[in-house]
């Protein structure tokens, strides 16, 4: 996910949420929302938001469920909405899953924004580089992505998110029977095979 100026996302339209309109369209929009943060875990490829500007409300919850985020320096991130009434409920879900319990708070009770280093160090974001810089970091990490299997990635993308909010010893048990699975995939031999034989692997997609 990318956005040209200086707003990455700045969340719901509010004119969508006045008392103008009904609770069912209020339900849809937020439904509607719901559904394409839980579907970016649900992809088999990786998502990557690339932001370089403000992420409020919604378009902050969208950076937090990205699988990663590069920004640049003059990024910054907020859930302001405790400052106009409407309490950032279905961002916390996402920020609390990203972010420390304390610092989603935080942001959440005072709408204040964290810097782009500030989101780094707390894991919202996964690197921060100068402006000039982002649209090459970004297809750094796009294209060595690109240089895996797409079937393993696929895979490893599914059970990450399985896993995670698992006990110990389920994560485990889950995890070393798609090791296993993984070992059955057509790319899973190749590249033991090509490790093996110290050549380039050949994906089947």
């Amino acid at each position: 996910f990318a956005a040209k100026g200086p707003v990455f996302c700045s969340g719901h339209d509010l004119k969508e949420l006045s008392s103008e309109d009904d609770v069912k369209h209020h339900s849809q929009v937020f439904e509607l929302c719901a559904e394409v943060m839980t579907l970016i875990q649900k992809l088999p490829v990786p998502v990557i938001a690339k932001v370089n500007g403000l992420a409020t409300a919604a378009g902050c919850q969208l950076v937090a469920s990205c699988d990663i985020a590069v920004a640049s320096e003059k990024s910054q991130f907020a859930t302001p909405g405790v400052n106009i009434g409407l309490f950032c409920s279905t961002p916390a879900v996402a920020l609390g899953r990203s972010l420390p319990r304390k610092v989603a708070l935080e942001m959440l009770f005072t709408g204040e924004p964290l810097s782009a280093h500030e989101a780094l160090m707390h894991g919202l974001v996964s690197k921060v580089v100068p402006e000039d810089k982002l649209e090459e970091e970004t297809m750094k990490i796009s294209q060595k992505i690109c240089e895996s299997s797409k079937s393993v990635l696929a895979l490893g993308k599914a059970t990450f998110y399985r896993q995670i909010s698992q006990d110990l010893d389920t994560a485990y048990k889950i995890t070393t029977k798609v090791m296993v699975d993984n070992l059955t995939l057509r790319d899973g031999q190749e590249g033991i095979e090509a490790f093996v034989q110290k050549r380039k692997p050949v994906w089947s997609h």
